[in-house]
């Protein structure tokens, strides 16, 4: 598996690649910008690699404690920490929960105090932006994403490398198991009894 460092660099080399292919299929410049910048997020910040104490992690500085659950509650390498569309789906969910969390908890302290903010005000300012700026939330989605994938590439590339170095071409191969037919029908055991010779008695005159 590649070091953190190597991670950094592939993230960083392919940041030029990632912009020039999303302006040439967008034509959008602040699309691609945000497309760029959460390729650049997640592979940095944002990426597989939360589920341990990597650099990643260490990046977040005084937050790293908000990941400390969503470490405790995956295996690395996981299929939900490093597959494809469904590791930043749930990131994604983690963030908002304990964000929303939050601010639910200070919208009620507000209501509390009896100032102006309400909770469903501030979910009807959120959905209106979020319905306003649907093209760029779009972008920054497929940015995480592809920053994400560039980690969990390099990973199954890395160990695919090693297991072709150690094995050869058989350990590119599928594995497929040959099972057996047994047969149920056991060898016959012989019925026949063995012949005993009667015992001889003795006649007493």
């Amino acid at each position: 598996m590649p070091s953190g460092r190597t991670h950094d660099r592939i993230t960083l080399w392919s940041l030029p690649i990632v912009t020039s292919l999303s302006f040439g299929l967008i034509h959008s410049t602040h699309l691609t910008l945000f497309v760029s910048g959460g390729f650049l997020f997640s592979g940095l910040m944002f990426g597989p690699d939360l589920d341990i104490n990597s650099r990643q992690f260490q990046r977040w500085g005084w937050f790293k404690w908000f990941w400390r659950p969503y470490q405790t509650s995956l295996n690395h390498r996981s299929f939900l920490s490093h597959g494809p569309i469904i590791g930043t789906a749930i990131r994604l969910l983690y963030v908002l929960t304990l964000l929303g969390m939050v601010v639910v908890f200070g919208l009620i302290i507000d209501e509390l105090l009896g100032l102006e903010w309400s909770i469903l005000g501030f979910v009807e300012s959120l959905w209106r932006s979020l319905s306003l700026h649907y093209q760029e939330a779009i972008a920054l989605l497929v940015g995480l994403e592809l920053g994400a994938m560039s980690h969990s590439v390099s990973d199954w590339s890395s160990s695919v490398y090693k297991r072709f170095k150690t094995k050869g071409l058989s350990s590119l191969l599928p594995k497929v198991k040959l099972q057996k037919q047994r047969r149920k029908s056991s060898p016959r055991k012989s019925t026949s009894a063995k012949v005993v010779p009667p015992r001889s008695r003795r006649t007493q005159k």
